[in-house]
């Protein structure tokens, strides 16, 4: 058959007796034209402007632009190519059925195609290097073909072309689209000018892309970029090769920053407030705000969601028109085809949708546009729903900026109940609306369904709809029991922490003590619990699985039954299979109306509670506080560096200097400017009406120290609130003299501090000086402090940096206060936590130098009486009101009786002073810190860590290896974390698994073969013959549909009680390998990372890797068995795999790398928002005070943009991955139905190869995201492995216990001969061989200087440390031949920090209950504790807090004193227990051991040298060797001793 354009079988084709454009074939040529002119233009500009660009870097993208009408131009371009697809297709479809090929049907369309595709490239090309000159030949091209075309319609419609034929329709479609693209284009020129205007507009990109931090470019990208995130490929691909960080994702565009939509959701806010202004009983509606702030957007993804949903039903439409094309040819195959006459080449819409191929291509089409769609859908609404939270939060943290401080203290407002509206209430609402298209699109979508079926299948099909409908409501209640699991698995998984936590605190008692087993099991006891409600979760979540997986295949055979049994008409495959297609699609919907329900209930309750919030009690307006949120998001806009703190320095430092040139004399009468504040006739409270300070007349003199005095509770605290406007004001007023009031430094009696660095906690966003920084810290003596912090000053503190002592922080406070530029100073209680010395220093040089230099007026509310002579106004208060007022002299002269009470006070405290000056706070606070800093031996361990920094540092040279690390998957953690649940358990998931799927497959075989046989069958065969036929095949369906609903129970169940033995093992192994573990190990590892083992990790463990598992292994299986069907059915289907697979893997390879990086950045972004909160709840009082309100609100606002982008750019790569895989599925669906159709079998087989390839589509995505969430999941079963591997101590001994005395140690003596000590076999020796002697009974002290190794000498008792040469014996038993636990049974100790348990005080005295309850009285009174413990409620049984914290530090000491009497050990060691308590507990102490403990061996490490000079004998350390050994009288003969020394030194 030869080629002709206008074909060879008709000799009249090229005639054009009745005019040119009469004649058919020389229209189409025609039509060539426009074509071919706009490529020949085009292409040399394309060339020559792409060889440039390729030369230069990639062009940045601020040149980017939108011309005007740009979302329309790529819409209709769209649609042009779609209808050039049909008019190519109609054309090749009419060709086939000529003599002779006709070139000009569909050549023209071909050309057509090419050149809309050229058209679009070009468009874009100058619209991204703004050059709109060039426009001017796409402007001429539309033009042309619109001519052509619409010559084409005319001759149409003059040679009587019906309406119904196909090819009429598409040219009058071309028509209108050429034309509205014309119109595109002339808008470009009237709104551009570029030509035809002498003046073209000047136009400049968007803000945003100007900005070179702002990488979120979705919203300036073309439609294509946009719907296919082609944009993310940069990010994704460089996520390879290095970690993606935040400089990485830039910025968030502006419209997209919580600021922008703050602002949107507040007017909306207050428009409903102004609507419900004048009804006292409504409350203003935040779902009308939400709606009208973030309405467009949601209607926008409903739109997408409609669309995509009506265009998800062309699946099971096209399977079946496939099908029955399929069939009707294999029947057809005998009767003859007509060849049509070339004339009558017109082809009605009807006959070209019969043609197979057309589907299948339609097919195609129609799943790329329905995930397209989809995935739109979702973006929209999750940038919504991130824009909400973002506006939510910012709302929340101005309300809690002017909260009430009444609120907060007395209990209306809880910081747990802040802390909820941000990290849960806020986040549900985003889930909610992330969620709510679904609430409108699934009824739509369920009715649609349901009408479908009808159509197919008659009566039957409601009955399989009834039975989704009547189950569905069995998973809302499921959905229900989960919540209830989940929360009561969280109430003991809190109270597991809290005990697994008072482990790890005390651990070195536990061990000394030989407890651990005690307390280990207490933790095990709970966990079963635990362990028991995670079974009730995991029970309802494998039944959630199990009906998700059960309802269609209980659907399914009900229906077919039943159409079995009341039909006459044999079921088609067509029908079968169409069918089987849309129960997939229903169940999707019904199993998440569920979820979204519940949501949508838990989101009408964040509203309540968000509106609770919104309308709670506000801080008063004072003048002062006027036009304060305007001005500070003014500045915000503009930020950067400038605060409102540096207004209004200068002015009254001058006005302070000219008021006090003359010289101050305390007597002068004060003049109106002399007074900084004035309070006259103040009523005060706090918030319940009940005026808590009343009658307050005081003022404040400028520039001089006023001290507030009197006894707790007479509201001193509440004074200086008052003056700052926290209480509320029920009469009176207070007068802040010249702008003062924007210049308080204040520091609260409770230390706030921020997490951040020391120094930016102490400059407080002031600028830095660094001379005035050195002469405050020095005030506050924190130099010494600083220095032991690991890096000084720029160490991180608060919550969650490193925990400083009470005085610590307290002194930072005030530090803080003293640092600010500020004409006022309030200081409230700064001594309270300090000792002596330091409240001495703080005076002499902070207060009373550094303020009084600055001549700053100071307001010091203090108990120290010793201070009033510095003071120059005083106010006495009591009980709320103002005792007196005036300076000492005045008080001394009209009020006696109240200056001789202040003088025995003072008297009683000078005592008090001389007795403190030998407990020095502070050194031991320091030392505290220096223990916590710096675990023993830190020199050795320093020099490991450079070891290790060199290894990392040579392995970072080699980039391809860390690569390989980072995109590989953990497999072998995986394989560990399986097998920890037990092989069996593993066998049988894997078994049911595969069984399960194959039963699966086997039902939808059956149902083919069934269909396709009847079809066979139905010509030759008997009624008789069909009824036991259909019988046979009915039974043997629902015998395999049974199989598979039981199976899917199995499953479910199996996978999630692997899990949950996996998770009991893992816990049960850290826990005790944790125990067990050396002492070392938890002077290295900081507390917070093991206890993080325990709960993050563990919780990953225990609720989120049994679903993922799951989730993986289903949607894996499900694709494995679809591709295997369709190779089955089409084995040619294997080759087009080869490729697709290819771009699969490569796909999932950078999607899980980058997808683990924006993870991570996302959960690590929150902490600081979520803690950035909880700390401004926190310091409200001091923020207002300082008038920071406007540095923390944008402080704020950026830590929320920072979190939301974060978290946009790990959707927008879900998106990326999404619509990557769900075009790889819509070719896996075209290669499917094309090999079917050309190479199928038999009807039912093609049906079921298209049914599995629809399924592939639903789940390849699943498969790349869980496995992304496993691999992050993976890494808590790594860190928690990597606990596993760690060495235990050596708990056997040589001696089996039985071979041990009962009453071992009898006499208490002990040989220490030739000792060698230290901490781990690879670091240096801390003893060095110590011999000594010591008789039974004997009281020995040993000293000597920090590091000297006392108190390892204390630890080789216990064996807590390696004893590698010489040893020691007890009543002639070698301890290194003892099992540790017997051992350490046997000897008791008291530790430097007395640590208490959470119980009850029997509890704490002996934990193993092995004592009566006189024997603990006995202990109790030798401690002198009897009568304070009988006067608790309960006694004995009277609960301790954790950590001990209901008693003073003496009394721990004390309980700690009566706990090692209680155990009868003739060996008693002290290792520097009277260090942290006060001098009366000492005497105590020191009492008790001279006569309970006369009889046995007493050691005492000595803390200060002079608590054994009373020791029958004294063993001096220096650098780990025995020094001298004697009695101390002897010892002090030596002038040049070492004691000597120490008792010189008084150390």
């Amino acid at each position: 058959m030869r080629l002709a354009f206008c074909g060879n079988d008709n000799a009249s084709a090229y005639n054009i007796s009745a005019g040119v454009l009469r004649n058919v074939c020389f229209v189409d040529a025609l039509n060539l034209v426009p074509h071919v002119f706009l490529l020949f233009i085009t292409f040399p500009i394309l060339f020559i402007g792409w060889g440039s660009q390729s030369s230069k870097v990639q062009i940045h993208h601020n040149t980017w632009l939108h011309f005007p009408g740009h979302n329309l131009r790529w819409i209709l371009t769209f649609t042009l190519l779609f209808v050039h697809v049909c008019e190519i297709a109609e054309g090749i479809v009419s060709d086939t059925q000529m003599k002779s090929r006709h070139l000009h049907l569909f050549l023209p369309a071909i050309m057509g195609f090419v050149a809309a595709t050229v058209s679009i490239v070009y468009y874009h090309n100058i619209e991204t290097s703004n050059f709109p000159k060039l426009l001017l030949a796409l402007f001429l091209y539309w033009i042309m073909a619109f001519v052509t075309k619409t010559i084409k319609l005319v001759r149409y419609c003059q040679d009587g072309v019906p309406f119904s034929q196909l090819r009429f329709c598409i040219t009058g479609i071309m028509v209108i689209l050429y034309g509205l693209l014309m119109a595109v284009e002339i808008n470009v020129i009237r709104v551009r000018r570029y030509v035809f205007f002498m003046n073209p507009q000047k136009v400049k990109p968007p803000e945003d892309l100007q900005d070179l931090g702002v990488r979120f470019l979705q919203p300036f990208v073309n439609l294509l970029s946009k719907a296919t995130y082609w944009w993310m490929n940069t990010l994704i691909i460089s996520a390879h090769k290095k970690p993606v960080d935040l400089k990485a994702i830039g910025k968030l565009p502006i419209a997209m920053r919580a600021l922008t939509n703050y602002v949107c959701l507040k007017e909306a806010y207050e428009e409903q407030k102004k609507k419900v202004a004048d009804q006292p009983n409504r409350s203003p509606s935040i779902w009308l705000a939400m709606y009208s702030a973030f309405g467009r957007p949601i209607l926008l993804s409903s739109t997408f969601r409609y669309l995509a949903d009506l265009l998800g039903f062309a699946g099971p439409l096209c399977i079946s028109g496939i099908v029955q094309g399929f069939q009707n040819t294999t029947n057809n195959t005998n009767i003859t085809e007509k060849v049509k006459d070339s004339s009558n080449s017109y082809l009605s819409s009807e006959e070209f949708l019969r043609n197979v191929y057309v589907l299948a291509v339609l097919l195609f089409l129609a799943l790329i546009l329905q995930r397209t769609f989809l995935q739109a859908s979702y973006y929209v609404t999750t940038e919504t729903g991130i824009n909400l939270r973002g506006a939510l939060l910012a709302m929340i943290y101005n309300k809690i900026l002017r909260l009430s401080t009444s609120n907060l203290s007395m209990g209306e407002m809880t910081l747990g109940q802040i802390n909820n509206l941000v990290a849960i209430e806020t986040n549900q609402l985003m889930w909610f609306l992330f969620l709510c298209p679904n609430l409108w699109a699934m009824p739509v979508q369920i009715i649609m369904g349901v009408i479908l079926l009808y159509n197919l299948l008659g009566v039957s099909a409601l009955v399989g709809a009834a039975v989704i409908v009547l189950l569905a409501p069995i998973q809302y209640f499921i959905a229900t029991k989960l919540a209830e699991a989940q929360k009561s698995t969280l109430d003991y998984s809190t109270e597991r922490l809290k005990k697994t936590n008072e482990i790890l605190k005390g651990i070195k008692l536990l061990k000394l003590y030989a407890w651990e087993h005690i307390f280990c099991t207490s933790v095990e006891e709970t966990r079963m619990k635990e362990l028991t409600s995670l079974k009730t979760f995991a029970l309802h979540t494998s039944l959630s699985i199990f009906m998700n997986a059960a309802i269609p295949i209980a659907a399914v055979l009900a229906t077919f039954v039943t159409y079995a049994y009341t039909t006459d008409k044999p079921l088609q495959p067509a029908q079968a299979f169409a069918s089987l297609s849309l129960f997939h699609i229903l169940v999707t919907p019904l199993f998440l109306l569920s979820t979204v329900v519940r949501f949508a209930v838990k989101a009408i309750v964040s509203v309540q509670k968000l509106n609770e919030f919104l309308l709670s009690d506000e801080i008063g307006d004072d003048s002062w506080r006027g036009g304060d949120s305007s001005v500070a998001y003014e500045s915000c806009k503009k930020h950067t560096g400038l605060h409102t703190k540096a207004i209004n320095r200068r002015q009254p430092l001058r006005y302070q200097l000219e008021s006090y040139e003359q010289p101050r004399k305390p007597t002068r009468p004060v003049e109106i400017d002399d007074i900084a504040i004035k309070v006259t006739n103040g009523y005060f409270s706090w918030g319940s009406g009940l005026a808590t300070l009343s009658n307050i007349n005081i003022r404040i003199p400028t520039g001089q120290m006023t001290m507030i005095v009197g006894q707790v509770g007479c509201g001193k605290s509440s004074l200086l609130l008052a003056i700052l406007g926290e209480m509320q004001t029920l009469e009176g007023k207070v007068h802040w003299s010249n702008r003062n009031r924007y210049s308080v430094a204040y520091a609260a009696q409770k230390p706030w501090l921020l997490n951040a660095t020391v120094e930016e906690n102490i400059i407080f966003g002031s600028p830095f000086n660094k001379q005035r920084y050195k002469a405050v810290t020095d005030a506050c003596s924190l130099q010494p402090d600083i220095d032991l912090l690991p890096f000084g000053d720029q160490t991180e503190i608060g919550e969650r940096g490193i925990n400083l002592s009470g005085g610590q922080r307290q002194r930072i406070c005030v530090a803080r206060a003293l640092y600010q530029n500020t004409n006022i100073v309030f200081l409230d209680d700064p001594f309270s936590a300090l000792d002596i010395h330091l409240s001495d220093h703080l005076m002499q040089e902070g207060i009373l130098k550094f303020l009084q230099e600055d001549k700053r007026t100071l307001v010091l509310v203090t108990h120290k009486l010793q201070y009033l002579p510095h003071a120059d106004w005083i106010i006495a208060m009591k009980d709320g009101m103002v005792l007196r007022e005036g300076t000492l002299k005045d008080i001394q002269n009209k009020d006696v009786e109240l200056y001789e009470h202040w003088k025995t006070l003072m008297n009683r405290q000078d005592q008090e002073l001389e007795k403190d000056m030998e407990a020095d706070q502070t050194t031991l606070e320091r030392k505290t810190l220096r223990r916590a800093m710096y675990p023993r031996e830190s020199k050795s361990q320093l020099e490991d860590e450079d070891e290790e920094e060199e290894e990392e540092e040579d392995e970072d040279d080699n980039m391809s290896t860390v690569l390989r690390l980072r995109t590989k998957m953990p497999w072998k953690t995986c394989w560990r974390y399986l097998t920890s649940g037990g092989f069996f358990l593993l066998f049988l998931m894997i078994f049911s698994k595969l069984l399960k799927h194959s039963v699966i497959v086997a039902i939808d075989y059956w149902l083919a073969t069934w269909t396709s046989m009847d079809n066979v069958n139905d010509v030759r065969s008997t009624d008789d013959v069909k009824s036991t036929n259909k019988t046979y095949h009915v039974a043997v369906f629902s015998i395999l549909s049974g199989a598979g609903i039981v199976l899917c129970l199995i499953t479910s169940l199996t996978v999630e009680w692997m899990g949950l033995t996996a998770a009991k093992n893992l816990h049960h192994n850290l826990l005790n390998k944790i125990i067990l573990g050396p002492i070392r190990f938890f002077d290295m590892t900081p507390l917070g990372l093991i206890l993080n083992r325990f709960s993050a990790d563990t919780n990953i463990i225990d609720q989120h890797i049994p679903p993922t598992l799951e989730s993986l292994t289903r949607s894996t299986l499900l694709c494995l068995s679809a591709i295997g069907m369709i190779s089955y059915a089409t084995p040619w289907f294997l080759v087009a795999l080869v490729p697709l697979g290819i771009a699969f893997y490569f796909i999932q390879k950078y999607f899980r790398v980058a997808s683990k990086d924006l993870q991570e950045l996302d959960d690590s972004t929150q902490l600081p928002l979520l803690c950035h909160f909880s700390e401004t709840a926190e310091g409200l009082t001091t923020i207002r005070a300082f008038r920071h309100e406007a540095r923390f609100k944008q402080r704020m606002l950026e830590l929320t943009d920072t979190n939301n982008i974060a978290y946009l750019f790990l959707s927008a790569a879900n998106r990326w991955l999404e619509v990557r895989t769900d075009y790889l599925g819509a070719c896996i669906v075209l290669t499917a139905a094309v090999t079917s159709i050309t190479e199928g079998p038999h009807s039912g087989f093609v049906g079921l190869g298209l049914l599995y390839a629809l399924t592939i589509t639903n789940y390849l995505n699943w498969v790349v995201r869980n496995l992304a969430d496993l691999e992050v999941q993976m890494g808590a079963v790594k860190k928690v492995h990597s606990f596993l591997n760690m060495e235990s101590e050596n708990y056997d001994g040589y001696l089996d216990p039985s071979q041990v005395p009962k009453d071992w140690p009898q006499e208490g003596e002990i040989k220490i001969e030739n000792l060698c000590v230290r901490y781990e076999n690879n670091l240096k020796p801390v003893l060095k061989h110590v011999k000594a002697y010591i008789k039974p009974g004997q009281k020995v002290g040993i000293c000597g200087r920090t590091g000297s190794g006392k108190s390892s000498l204390s630890l080789a008792f216990f064996r807590m440390v390696d004893i590698f040469d010489g040893r020691i014996v007890i009543d002639g038993i070698d301890i290194s031949k003892l099992p540790l636990h017997t051992l350490r049974s046997r000897l008791s100790i008291i530790l430097q920090d007395p640590i208490l348990f959470s119980g009850s005080i029997r509890f704490n005295l002996d934990p193993e209950c092995k004592c009566t309850d006189d024997r603990l009285w006995e202990a109790l009174e030798i401690a002198q504790l009897k009568n304070m413990v009988k006067s608790l409620p309960g006694g004995l049984d009277a609960m301790v807090t954790e950590g001990g914290e209901n008693f003073s530090v003496g009394q721990r000491q004390l309980f700690c004193l009566a706990r090692a009497f209680v155990r009868k050990s003739s060996i008693l060691i002290m290792d520097e227990a009277t260090a942290s308590i006060d001098m009366a507990t000492e005497n105590i102490l020191q009492k008790v051991v001279m006569t309970a403990f006369a009889d046995r061996t007493v050691v005492t490490i000595a803390h200060r040298v002079s608590h054994i000079l009373d020791a029958n004998i004294v063993l001096v350390l220096s650098e780990g060797f025995l020094v001298e050994c004697d009695t101390a009288s002897n010892l002090l003969l030596k002038e040049d001793g070492l004691f000597t020394t120490l008792v010189k030194t008084h150390k």
